[in-house]
């Protein structure tokens, strides 16, 4: 009976977290699957092609990381709001969410095009005349979207902290179909080359947007936004809103900033290593990708239990949650490994590049089955509880000693080109394991709170 009383105290039962998860899962393989198809199409054109595209990728995973650290922001706010029964809130810190995500990104989408000439000729280091080309055709377009991955990751993430992921994995499974079709029919029909590819993903990130947010409206739901174009800022609200995500926005921002860094030594190594790198960024990610699904609904479960005052159940769901990752990546690399040929056969990349791809794919696959859940799930649980800044300092602090600098030493100094950049990012998730381990266990992320 005692065992009984405890299952029933539970916040979350299992059924609730796969209600939670299944949808996430879902919705980033999707995303992730597009994302595969995009890069094999664009193959298709050229070898260039694929670099260019690859390139301005780096930054808009840059930007949609900003985004989506935002969101997570108002999605603890919101969530530990909902913990205290404070509905009003709740409610009160999604529009101010999706307010400032909106106003913030048309600024954000303003200063890409103005430092344009930057990003393609400074940024990126030194690529051919072919692949700046292509990478201009493509950030030209694609730099519209922006406002409208903001938004819909704000709609997503308060649709996702009253629990409902469903939702926007089916938004995410339409747009999807019709990106792919889209990108098909421009590619092999019309033959507009990076443009091809360029004008869907614009189309299907406005369409994404738009339905998130005009469902977000409906008031028969515990949390909705208000129907009204004046808007008066909660600057306390978002305060708070950025207390979380702007640490967290920081570190990711950080974190593909390191990336495009480390690019440009990539860049340094020719075509076939732009490639390869690109290629294996994009395959490695479904390696990843219940993790990173997980940590999205591992973020609603958290702030809940910390809004609720209730550390102890915020503990036992952390612990629970690792232990579902790790299962789920033992499958997901298993699968990717198992397909890699299958894959690279379908790319038609050069000899070096398929070469290069299939010793990094298994690299990190191994790793990752070991190291990636500390370094990335666990601080989710800081996050959510407000300890915000702490993974922030830890991340950049690993970015510029580990990430970047062991990767000029080791692809140049050890002449091991483009892979010791990914050994210097194996090395890099290791620290960053060890030190997130040893904060959890101290319990002093349970010292924080988000809201007052």
């Amino acid at each position: 009976m005692a065992q009984q009383a405890l299952v029933t105290k539970r916040l979350f039962t299992n059924r609730d977290l796969s209600i939670l998860f299944l949808p996430l899962i879902i919705e980033q393989f999707l995303e992730f699957l597009v994302g595969l198809a995009d890069s094999i199409m664009v193959a298709s054109v050229s070898e260039a092609a694929v670099s260019g595209v690859s390139l301005v990728d780096f930054v808009m995973a840059l930007l949609i990381s900003l985004f989506a650290a935002l969101a997570t922001g108002g999605a603890v706010i919101v969530g530990q709001y909902m913990g205290r029964k404070q509905m009003e809130e709740s409610r009160e810190a999604a529009n101010q969410l999706v307010w400032f995500v909106g106003t913030f990104s048309i600024l954000i989408m303003v200063i890409v095009y103005l430092i344009k000439p930057f990003i393609l000729n400074g940024l990126f280091g030194q690529i051919t005349t072919e692949v700046r080309r292509e990478a201009n055709t493509y950030l030209m377009i694609t730099a519209l979207s922006i406002p409208f991955l903001a938004l819909y990751n704000a709609g997503a993430a308060i649709f996702r902290t009253m629990g409902n992921s469903k939702l926007p994995m089916k938004i995410m499974l339409a747009m999807n179909i019709a990106h792919a079709a889209g990108n098909a029919v421009l590619i092999y029909g019309f033959h507009f080359g990076t443009a091809g590819v360029a004008i869907p993903t614009l189309i299907s990130r406005i369409a994404a947007a738009v339905i998130i947010i005009t469902l977000a409206f409906n008031t028969k739901q515990s949390i909705y936004i208000k129907k009204s174009l004046k808007h008066k800022f909660n600057w306390l609200m978002i305060k708070q809103i950025l207390n979380i995500g702007a640490p967290y926005g920081l570190e990711n921002g950080l974190f593909y900033l390191g990336r495009i860094i480390v690019l440009s030594l990539v860049a340094s190594f020719g075509t076939a290593a732009i490639a390869a790198n690109a290629v294996s960024g994009t395959i490695v990610m479904f390696e990843v990708l219940p993790g990173m699904a997980i940590g999205l609904g591992l973020t609603v479960v958290i702030s809940r239990c910390v809004g609720a005052g209730d550390y102890e159940q915020a503990k036992y769901y952390t612990k629970k949650v690792m232990g579902i990752v790790y299962v789920a990546h033992v499958f997901s690399c298993a699968i990717v490994l198992a397909l890699l040929p299958v894959i690279l056969n379908i790319y038609g990349l050069s000899e070096s590049a398929t070469s290069l791809t299939t010793q990094i794919v298994w690299w990190h696959g191994v790793v990752a089955l070991f190291i990636w859940p500390l370094g990335y799930t666990l601080p989710v649980t800081f996050r959510a509880s407000g300890d915000a800044k702490f993974p922030m300092i830890v991340a950049m602090l690993s970015m510029f000693f580990c990430r970047i600098a062991l990767a000029y030493l080791l692809g140049i100094y050890f002449e091991m080109g483009m892979f010791g950049t990914w050994i210097a990012m194996f090395i890099d998730w290791i620290i960053k394991s060890i030190i997130f381990l040893r904060r959890y266990i101290s319990g002093k992320w349970t010292k924080f709170h988000a809201i007052q």
